[in-house]
């Protein structure tokens, strides 16, 4: 690949990284702006997004036509480029807590972006901010090199709190995010220090990938701060896949002991996932606790002996260790929900015939509710399956008492 093929590349990438850019920084917008730790972030993408909207290249053919509107187009560029990197700093300021280099954040951007002004003010007249192959930087070489310098400052603080604290942190979605956003920044200030050479040196060998550094730059910034966002979708794409495996276990056992439902029942499994009667960040959690409930309290209709005739029938039909426990319980708790609905009375406060599975017992204690919920999902599983369908212990003796489940 020449020099063109290159360059025309890094140009086909201009339009696609600002729509990135601009989606990203509308889909974050709600939680950014409630969140202080989120806000720097999600500013310096957004100024960032504004700049590289400026650059694309039909922007700038069409400021062209106009020289009043090349010059205004190239310096409201670069004072948006300039508050972009100060979001920067300001981002790394609220990262480690200093309130001291927040505030030094906000007052060198201001002075930063007065102190351009002033050098564009104090230029000659000029259209188009550039730094031709020949001849001097317009408006000023002062101008660029205090540009120039915003940028690389930002860039370079930027990527070394990126790299360490994405060493440090245990959330694999932030860690995703600060190297992200880490690389993409890494980019922005290796673009700008081919300008510094161009600027200094003249030297002009890497300007034909200026248009792919800063378009790879915007779609991993944009990647960056749209992690939580896929972590997100990720985990309500899990909740949704368990809830409706969870649904057929728990609507059987919540009918058998209606009142330990939080919220009446919807009408059948779609309409519960498309309208959940609880937030929806709260419908596997609701589904667990009151599936767990519901086991607790039909543990007192489970008839001496059936525990163990249940686990002898699952251990003859060729069940893998690690399910043949929850297959176990789900033979119990058909069993147990029809003679709940069959009005046969319940024998509570005696001693349990049998115990709690211990992941439910673990999260019953406060510990990993995702093993209860992995767990209840083998239980539904085999609730369903042939094998507790032709489930059929003896008649319990009608003398004999049933016995509760220990919690």
């Amino acid at each position: 690949m020449d020099a063109a093929d290159l360059t025309a590349f890094g140009d086909s990438l201009a339009v696609p990284s600002v729509v990135c850019l601009w989606a990203a920084v509308l889909l974050r917008a709600p939680a950014a702006l409630r969140s202080p730790q989120q806000r720097g972030l999600w500013l310096a993408v957004a100024t960032a997004a504004a700049a590289m909207t400026l650059n694309l290249p039909d922007v700038v053919t069409y400021a062209m036509r106009d020289p009043h509107y090349a010059h205004s187009v190239g310096l409201v560029r670069n004072l948006i480029g300039v508050l972009s990197a100060g979001t920067v700093l300001y981002f790394v300021a609220a990262a480690t807590g200093g309130r001291i280099l927040q505030l030094a954040s906000w007052t060198g951007t201001a002075a930063w972006l007065t102190t351009l002004v002033v050098l564009d003010t104090a230029a000659p007249a000029h259209t188009a901010h550039t730094i031709p192959a020949t001849g001097d930087p317009v408006p000023s070489l002062a101008y660029w090199l205090l540009l120039i310098t915003a940028h690389l400052l930002a860039n370079t603080t930027c990527v070394a709190l990126c790299w360490r604290y994405s060493r440090r942190t245990e959330s694999r979605g932030l860690a995703a995010g600060l190297r992200l956003f880490g690389l993409g920044t890494a980019l922005a200030g290796l673009f700008w220090f081919v300008y510094l050479l161009k600027a200094l040196f003249a030297s002009t060998w890497a300007m034909p990938a200026l248009p792919l550094m800063m378009n790879l730059h915007g779609l991993l910034r944009a990647a960056a701060i749209l992690v939580p966002t896929l972590f997100t979708l990720r985990r309500t794409g899990s909740d949704i896949a368990t809830a409706w495996r969870l649904w057929p276990l728990w609507h059987d056992l919540v009918q058998a002991v209606p009142h330990v439902a939080l919220t009446k029942p919807r009408a059948g499994r779609v309409v519960e996932l498309l309208w959940p009667p609880v937030p929806r960040n709260l419908l596997v959690y609701r589904k667990v606790i009151e599936t767990r409930d519901a086991i607790l309290i039909l543990g007192e209709y489970v008839a001496p002996g059936v525990p163990e005739l249940a686990r002898s029938h699952v251990t003859g039909h060729g069940i893998p260790e690690q399910r043949r426990t929850a297959a176990a319980l789900a033979c119990v708790l058909k069993e147990a929900r029809q003679a709940k609905l069959a009005g046969r009375p319940g024998q509570p406060g005696e001693e349990a015939a049998w115990e709690l599975p211990a992941a439910m017992q673990t999260s019953a204690e406060g510990g990993d509710l995702d093993d209860e919920a992995r767990f209840l999902v083998d239980v539904a599983q085999a609730y369903g399956s042939p094998s507790t369908t032709d489930f059929t212990p003896l008649p319990p003796d009608p003398a004999a008492p049933a016995h509760p489940v220990r919690k």
